[in-house]
């Protein structure tokens, strides 16, 4: 198996048995680190309750297809970085940047520069996912998102909608990419938007093995017990 360790492995056993994984979708589950990404998420009873449910093969969603957390450990960034540093890195490291994002996820460019009445703004990475058929829109925080993040996000779209998009493509998506999203704010500020804009954390570094496998477990626990009683 391409599983290493044996926590991680036990992970996917029970995991699969409890959602009745077929093997294409325990080899998506794997290769995208579900293990590591479930351990990393603030929710982790909602990643568990959400990979038990089934999914058709032929659906394809922006939610599904873009991770969350995104795991960036291979930018090797300190406490001190700047969003232009971000960028950067995340240039360097293209090929690993796009692993991360996914396999239909293409480059298309960055800085991209758009004009709204007077003033001109600049887009931070412009990319194309090839199942979902449309262009993602990246916006890259090194703070907690914020109300102002989403609005700034909207206005990206609608421009990108009625200049950029190409006959036959869907609707944009939009990206916040940011240290830290209050899953309240997120709701309140994302949902109900006339275009589809996502929230996503970025982590740099995983943390320690056994501190997942304990959380993992505590969190299996409760939700056995909640299904019991």
């Amino acid at each position: 198996m391409t599983v290493k360790t044996d926590p991680a492995r036990r992970f996917y056993e029970t995991e699969a048995l409890r959602g009745g994984w077929s093997v294409r979708q325990l080899d998506r589950q794997i290769s995208t680190l579900f293990y590591e990404r479930t351990a990393l998420s603030r929710d982790k009873a909602a990643m568990l309750t959400k990979s038990a449910k089934a999914r058709p093969q032929d659906r394809v969603s922006a939610d599904e297809e873009v991770k969350d957390p995104l795991v960036l450990e291979f930018l090797n960034l300190k406490d001190e970085y700047s969003e232009s540093d971000l960028e950067e890195m995340l240039l360097l490291h293209l090929e690993k940047f796009l692993l991360e994002l996914g396999g239909d996820f293409a480059f298309v460019g960055r800085q991209r520069r758009l004009r709204i009445g007077d003033e001109w703004y600049r887009v931070d990475l412009l990319f194309f996912h090839r199942r979902l058929r449309c262009l993602v829109v990246i916006d890259l925080k090194i703070g907690k998102l914020t109300h102002a993040d989403a609005g700034q996000m909207h206005m990206y779209l609608n421009y990108t909608r009625e200049h950029w998009m190409e006959e036959g493509e869907s609707p944009p998506v939009g990206l916040i990419l940011c240290s830290r999203s209050d899953d309240a704010l997120a709701q309140y500020a994302l949902e109900g938007l006339p275009n589809k804009v996502l929230a996503r954390e970025y982590r740099l570094a995983l943390p320690d093995e056994s501190r997942l496998a304990t959380e993992l477990e505590q969190t299996r626990q409760r939700l056995e017990r909640g299904h019991r009683s």
